[in-house]
């Protein structure tokens, strides 16, 4: 890790990440935002707004989001996005896992 990002916060290098790593989404008229960070449990929370919220491809875009921030930082587990409101792991969402195979 290099000292400059040892002295950056972990909200400042998610937000670099995201301008660097997702500049469509402003592109296109859309932008995304941190709306919370729990370090202790490794869970950050965002929401694509603008232009996002109703788009076709933006749960494409929240899943590459998803899995190189758990990539790129050891810190997160879990990553929760929302394009309307809701999170897309909350009930209605209408980002629902399918639990037809889940061992329970």
């Amino acid at each position: 890790m290099s000292s400059q990002s040892s002295e950056q916060s972990l909200e400042e290098r998610i937000e670099l990440f995201m301008r660097r790593n997702f500049p469509q989404i402003q592109m296109h008229g859309g932008s995304a935002g941190i709306d919370a960070i729990d370090e202790e449990s490794g869970e950050v929370w965002i929401s694509l707004t603008g232009a996002c919220s109703g788009c076709g491809i933006s749960p494409m875009t929240i899943q590459a989001l998803k899995s190189r921030m758990v990539t790129e930082f050891e810190e997160i587990d879990a990553v929760h996005a929302s394009t309307g409101g809701t999170y897309d792991d909350e009930p209605g969402s209408g980002f629902e896992p399918d639990v037809s195979d889940a061992p329970f």
